[in-house]
C-alpha cells in the first residue's frame, strides 16, 4: 500500500472494514493538492479490494474537514483561470471518485465540515455525525461560490435547502443537517463510535457483492425511464438469486445458521 503522507489507513473486522482518517489536525484537515490526490489515490487503490463491505472516511482532531486550505486559496488567487479550472477538476474527479465507489462509504463526522468538507460528506452513502459539529457553505464569505461540489449537496439536501444555505454561507448544526437530509443520524460526541461500529456490523452482516448491488441500485435506479428500470431492476433480482451469495443466503436462512460471507 502506497505511503501517505496525509493519510492513515487501518481495516477493522477481518479486514472487511478499511478506515480512512483526514490526519492533518493542525490544519482542521483542510483540503490541499496532496490531500485531495492522496484521498484520490487511497479511493481508487481499495476500489479493487472485493473483501471490503464498507469504508470509513474521518477525521484526526477536533474537526472532519474545514474545506479548502488557506495556502492553497491563496495561491488560487495567483492562477490563471484555467490552471484554476484544473484545479478544480481534481477535486471534482475526487468526489466523483467516493460517490461511485463501489461499496458503501460512512462518513463519521467528528466535528466541523466546512466548504468541501461537507462536500465530502455529501458523497458518502452513510453519515453519522457528533452532535458537537457544524456545517457551512461558507464559499461566498470569500467571494466564491460551492460550485464542484453542487451536484452532490443539492440531490441530498434539495434545491430549496440550497438556495438559502449557499447564498448565506451561514453555519447550521449536525441537527439542521440532519433533518436536510445531508447527515443520516446525529449522537453526542461520546457515542460516536458506537454509533458508527452499529452501522458497521449491520454492513458486515450482509452479503459484500449484494451491499454493492444495492449501492448503484439506489444510485442509479431513480434515472432510469420505466422501461429501463423495469428490466435493469428484473435482471438484477434474477442474477443476485441465482448467484453463490443468493443461495448461501437462501441456505444459511433455512438452515438456521449464520451466512459464510
Amino acid at each position: 500500500m502506497t505511503a501517505y503522507t496525509y493519510l492513515t489507513l487501518h481495516s477493522a473486522f477481518q479486514d472487511k472494514i478499511a478506515i480512512i482518517t483526514l490526519n492533518r489536525p493542525q490544519a482542521h484537515n483542510a483540503l490541499n493538492k496532496q490531500l485531495i490526490q492522496e484521498l484520490s489515490t487511497i479511493f481508487t487503490d481499495l476500489s479493487v479490494d472485493d473483501r471490503l463491505h464498507a469504508v470509513v472516511l474521518t477525521g484526526e482532531g477536533a474537526s472532519f474537514c474545514a474545506g479548502a486550505d488557506i495556502a492553497m486559496m491563496r495561491e488560487a488567487a495567483t492562477l490563471s483561470e484555467e490552471q484554476n479550472r484544473e484545479e478544480a477538476l481534481q477535486l471534482a474527479d475526487l468526489l466523483y471518485t467516493i460517490n461511485t465507489f463501489p461499496c458503501p462509504v460512512l462518513a463519521r463526522v467528528n466535528g466541523n465540515a466546512i466548504g468541501g468538507g461537507v462536500g465530502l460528506v455529501a458523497v458518502c452513502d452513510i453519515a453519522i455525525a457528533s452532535m458537537n459539529a457544524r456545517f457551512a457553505f461558507s464559499e461566498v464569505k470569500l467571494g466564491l461560490a460551492p460550485a464542484v461540489i453542487s451536484p452532490y449537496v443539492i440531490r441530498k439536501i434539495g434545491e430549496g435547502n440550497a438556495r438559502a444555505l449557499f447564498v448565506t454561507g451561514e453555519r447550521f448544526s449536525a441537527t439542521r443537517a440532519h433533518s436536510l437530509g445531508l447527515v443520516h443520524a446525529v449522537v453526542p460526541s461520546v457515542a460516536l463510535d458506537d454509533a458508527v461500529q452499529k452501522a458497521l456490523q449491520e454492513l458486515v452482516s450482509s452479503a459484500p457483492q449484494a451491499i454493492r448491488a444495492s449501492k448503484t441500485l439506489a444510485r442509479t435506479v431513480g434515472q432510469l425511464s420505466d422501461e429501463s428500470a423495469r428490466t435493469y431492476t428484473a435482471g438484477l433480482i434474477a442474477h443476485l438469486r441465482a448467484g453463490s451469495e443468493g443461495q448461501e443466503g437462501l441456505s444459511a436462512f433455512l438452515e438456521k445458521r449464520p451466512p459464510r460471507w
